[in-house]
């Protein structure tokens, strides 16, 4: 994927593209509120495993192409990156946690890894929400 250090090197999107991109934080910030609002649901579970963030990152790929080349193609790579991260990281505190919990601080280490993947997932949806608002993209770095 070409980087683009600069704002002046994209090409003006469509404004369907920009609004499509703003449908998908919105989703995610759903899926966020959701997990904040759940009795037995993370901000991290919401994230991944309901239904607005799932439908938001099939939203990504299905207008991806429509984003090549302009700025807002960084923030659906923003949003995508997000997501399988989140996931992955996900997987893996419970790869981690299971074995522990067997000497009993499973539980910390599995509450302790949702929280701060919570607060991740929060910001990276906050920050390119707003950066998006500004027409900036995202650093890709």
């Amino acid at each position: 994927m070409e980087h683009r250090d600069r704002f002046e090197d994209y090409v003006e999107p469509a404004s369907g593209t920009i609004t499509v991109a703003h449908i998908v934080y919105g989703l995610h910030s759903i899926s966020i509120l959701m997990g904040l609002l759940s009795a037995g649901l993370s901000i991290a579970g919401a994230f991944v495993f309901s239904g607005p963030s799932i439908l938001a990152v099939i939203i990504n790929y299905i207008f991806r192409s429509d984003a090549r080349g302009t700025f807002v193609d960084s923030h659906f790579s923003w949003q995508i990156r997000t997501f399988w991260y989140a996931l992955l990281w996900m997987i893996l505190l419970y790869i981690i946690s299971m074995p522990l919990a067997f000497i009993g601080i499973g539980f910390f280490t599995l509450i302790g890894g949702l929280l701060v993947l919570g607060i991740w997932v929060s910001y990276r949806i906050l920050y390119g929400w707003k950066r998006l608002v500004r027409r900036e993209p995202m650093p890709m770095n």
